[in-house]
């Protein structure tokens, strides 16, 4: 059963954080320090741990984040010796972590930290949908690219026509979960823009919060339409199969074996 950081996360032992924020970067060393204040500052009360990921920086953000280490007891890193992509480096950040809960966020800047209290505010509310197990956000007034708008609108549209998943905004890095009911979905390269469909299909439920959106302030987009469009459709055959084969089975009440 996923347990709701309001509930028996009493018992969890102190020295295990209730909330892990997991930050997958390459080559983004002007943007770990503000981002890592950011964050703090957003967190102010909570009980919290943050993992960044360098998926093979070829960069200063390895140095940058051992910098970073000797200012924020909070942090931790783990280094992809080759690039894994950002699945992988989720995937690699999510196990490291000691936390029940997950947040994620891109480590671009362009996600507002500020915006994770609104996702916690969802999660933990009592009328929230039975079986929650995700909360994702939804980018309101994108800074991107006219084309990057464009092509992103379309994915999600197509996307969210074939797999049904009600999510208009599967690209936003900025999420929360539970670590247990993530790393028991399917795991390959880029399932980061599919977790609502694969969540549903196992049986969760997933809830939607307005975020805000923010022009990048340093170094360059990872993402074009030539590094997505062909590799996205393949995605989208393979999760439309996993959808349809996953079904759950219909138990009828009684007692346990």
């Amino acid at each position: 059963m996923i347990q709701r950081p309001d509930s028996p996360l009493a018992s969890t032992p102190a020295q295990v954080p209730a909330l892990c924020v997991v930050v997958p970067v390459r080559d983004e060393a002007d943007n770990i320090e503000p981002l890592l204040a950011e964050i703090d500052a957003a967190l102010a009360g909570e009980d919290f741990e943050i993992v960044y990921v360098d998926d093979g920086s070829r960069d200063a953000t390895p140095e940058r984040l051992r910098e970073a280490r000797a200012r924020w007891p909070r942090l931790g890193v783990r280094t992809h010796r080759v690039t894994a992509g950002q699945s992988g480096a989720l995937w690699t950040g999510v196990r490291a972590a000691r936390a029940p809960l997950i947040v994620t966020l891109d480590g671009d800047g362009q996600n507002d930290p500020g915006d994770i209290p609104k996702l916690l505010r969802l999660w933990r509310d009592p009328a929230a949908p039975a079986e929650l197990r995700l909360v994702a956000g939804v980018r309101m007034g994108r800074k991107d690219s006219g084309v990057k708008r464009v092509s992103s609108r379309l994915a999600n549209a197509v996307r969210a026509r074939l797999l049904g998943d009600a999510t208009p905004d599967t690209g936003c890095g900025l999420k929360l979960f539970a670590r247990e009911a993530y790393l028991a979905l399917p795991r390959f390269d880029h399932n980061h823009r599919f977790l609502p469909a694969l969540i549903q299909r196992d049986g969760g439920s997933i809830a939607l919060c307005p975020v805000s959106h923010r022009a990048r302030a340093a170094g360059r987009s990872k993402y074009g339409i030539a590094n997505r469009l062909w590799v996205g459709l393949v995605d989208l055959c393979g999760v439309m199969w996993l959808c349809r084969r996953g079904r759950l089975p219909d138990l009828e009440s009684g007692d346990d074996v």
